[in-house]
């Protein structure tokens, strides 16, 4: 009836004779946590409090007096058998397919016979005071959720970029190779509304898992530590989690995955480290397959493509407007027309290539969602804004007449702006704490020096083929791609340094571009080094011929190709540890590569997400009718 109050619904189903250990117990909270941030996630007095939660525009009934308050988990180490309940407890709620996991049991060991020590982690989402996940999610898939402080993720807004699994530091989200979107624990918020711990938590057999209000020490307890060996940093996110361990551990705890790393106690803090632990040793290998083969090789052709495009663009648009001679005389070269078309190709590609990349590239246009705080986001625009202007610019430049003058101009002021903003972003996404190899200036000396390298020699190329190329041209571009590789390798040689000496997971990404990448690491810094040599001679003695610039740019494209494909293979993010199969990169890979990935009992999946969405395509064009396509092709690209 209109004007009748709908009847109160209860959310989850909470049973009459529910166990007391499933459910919440925080008579009294503190105020504020040990990050000086308030329990209280929003105040008292706030027209945001309600009392009744909302659901799909269903009242629930309110029955959990803490709901605005921060909860976090507590993991008591020395309580946990690894018996896997809360993982399976876990699944089973959230309905997950056997190849994902919100939440995951992996250990850490160190000792010797007979005194030999274990300790196991179980780990889901922290719901952290600085999500960096919804910071850095270019769909706004992410809430900090007022009611319990958790963190939610809605998989139906997310287009599978995968940034989020980037940026944090606990291996939380969860990319699903097959869907190709990303979800993650929920903190069991239905649960929470009705006064019951999340089902990881009732599950637990040893008590190793509790549950409440955020620095609420359970019973039985007595500290409240921010870490224990195994699990990574703090300070990027402030978990809320707490955990106990009080055996006493010896002083290196090593991982049982095929991660080359363990946790060494610094005697001057007491705390467990992560420092390198080379298992298989220190043999050199090429390993080109899995270098050029790599997961990431669409952001290889997009970084590469947009730098060398964005050099090429900023030499010759500032070169001509500032008057300098050999650049402006390319302006009225018949060069000119044919580098542009080209350089609007190889960004067109690089962009389609990415995209292409995406679990759901149909949601593309959701990339422009979290403007005011994603890097992707700001990335995407400036490089869309980019293409924009280098468009227009390109198709005002075939018209030999005095107005196409002006708009050329305008369209190139806004390819710079996007140049300007995009490119500075494409730098700042990788400045990522969670993956220390990222975190480092080198990055933007290898995007600088890309772009400087590349753009100069695809000019000089362009204009080689088409008899243009002058010996000041020829002097001038073949400097500005010595400038490119020396500042590449300056960046290459401090990060070397800067690795060599870290304490972080750092350290088995120098370990392994020493090893397991050791041939093609050093092929490539020789093929920089013999480039720049030569770059620099041919600026010099102006040796500026077809021979010449073949060779540098055959120089140029093997360093560039290898360097950045070992960008993104060589990175190791703070993961938390895994167990001999279970979370375990290289049994994954080793089971892709033998078959055994086809057993889904071994929880580890082939990436089929975009084959699905093909087949499926297919199948609709072969057996709908015409009367019924609109409809299912709506249904395929909309998600």
């Amino acid at each position: 009836m209109p004007g009748q109050a709908r009847e109160k619904k209860i959310m989850f189903p909470r049973r009459e004779n529910e166990p007391e250990y499933a459910l919440l117990n925080d008579p009294e909270t503190q105020l504020v946590n040990r990050y000086g941030k308030p329990v209280e996630t929003v105040p008292r007095n706030d027209p945001r409090r309600q009392d009744d939660f909302v659901i799909n525009d269903e009242p629930q009934e309110r029955i959990n007096p803490n709901r605005y308050k921060q909860h976090g988990f507590f993991f008591t180490a020395d309580n946990c058998i690894a018996c896997h309940a809360c993982e399976a407890a876990c699944s089973e709620k959230n309905d997950n397919p056997a190849h994902l996991a919100f939440r995951s049991v992996g250990f850490v060991e160190g000792g010797s016979y007979p005194d030999y020590r274990r300790i196991n982690i179980s780990m889901a989402c922290n719901h952290c005071d600085n999500p960096v996940c919804l910071k850095g999610c270019p769909t706004r898939a992410y809430t900090k959720f007022a009611e319990y402080g958790a963190v939610l993720q809605d998989p139906e807004i997310c287009f599978g970029c995968g940034y989020c699994t980037w940026v944090c530091p606990y291996n939380a989200p969860q990319l699903d190779p097959v869907k190709g979107q990303v979800s993650k624990c929920n903190m069991c918020v239905d649960r929470l509304e009705v006064g019951l711990k999340p089902a990881c938590v009732s599950a637990c057999l040893g008590k190793a898992l509790e549950f409440g209000v955020i620095e609420n020490i359970p019973a039985g307890r007595e500290q409240a530590k921010t870490g224990i060996p195994g699990f990574p940093r703090t300070d990027i996110t402030h978990p809320n989690i707490r955990f106990q361990q009080k055996r006493t551990l010896p002083r290196d705890m090593k991982r049982v995955d095929s991660m080359p790393l363990k946790y060494h106690q610094d005697d001057r803090e007491g705390k467990f480290k992560p420092v390198l632990d080379p298992k298989p040793g220190f043999k050199r290998q090429w390993n080109l397959k899995k270098l050029l083969g790599s997961h990431e090789n669409a952001h290889v052709a997009f970084t590469l493509s947009a730098q060398a495009v964005m050099g090429a663009f900023a030499l010759l648009v500032l070169g001509s407007w500032f008057g300098v001679a050999p650049l402006a005389d390319y302006r009225q070269s018949a060069a000119l027309v044919p580098a542009l078309v080209l350089m609007v190709i190889l960004l067109g590609f690089g962009m389609l290539k990415l995209n292409m990349h995406l679990g759901k590239p149909h949601r593309f246009y959701r990339g422009f969602y979290n403007l005011r705080m994603s890097p992707v986001s700001r990335e995407i625009a400036g490089v869309t804004l980019f293409f924009i202007g280098l468009t227009g610019y390109t198709l005002f430049s075939l018209f030999d007449a005095g107005w196409a003058e002006v708009p050329a101009n305008l369209l190139a002021a806004a390819g710079l702006l996007g140049l300007g903003y995009g490119g500075y972003y494409m730098y700042k996404l990788y400045r990522i704490p969670a993956r220390p190899y990222w975190d480092h200036w080198h990055t933007a000396a290898a995007f600088i020096g890309a772009g400087l390298t590349l753009g100069s020699l695809l000019l000089a190329v362009m204009a080689l083929v088409f008899g243009s190329l002058s010996m000041d041209q020829g002097r001038m571009l073949a400097a500005v791609a010595a400038v490119g590789m020396f500042l590449e390798g300056m960046g290459l040689l401090f990060h070397y340094r800067n690795l060599g000496h870290s304490e972080s997971e750092a350290a088995v990404s120098f370990y392994e571009q020493g090893t397991a990448f050791g041939y093609s690491y050093w092929l490539r810094n020789a093929l920089l080094s013999i480039g720049v040599v030569l770059a620099l001679a041919m600026a010099g003695l102006g040796l500026t011929g077809p021979a010449t610039f073949g060779l540098l740019t055959l120089l140029a494209l093997g360093s560039a190709a290898l360097g950045r494909a070992m960008f993104y293979v060589l990175v190791v993010p703070t993961t938390m540890p895994g167990a001999f199969f279970w979370k375990n990169k290289g049994f994954a890979e080793h089971a892709r590569e033998s078959g055994l990935a086809e057993m889904p009992q071994l929880g580890v999946a082939y990436e089929r997400h975009h084959e699905f969405k093909l087949s499926e395509l297919l199948q609709t064009i072969r057996q709908t009718s015409l009367k019924d396509k609109m409809g299912q092709f709506r249904r395929i690209f909309t998600g």
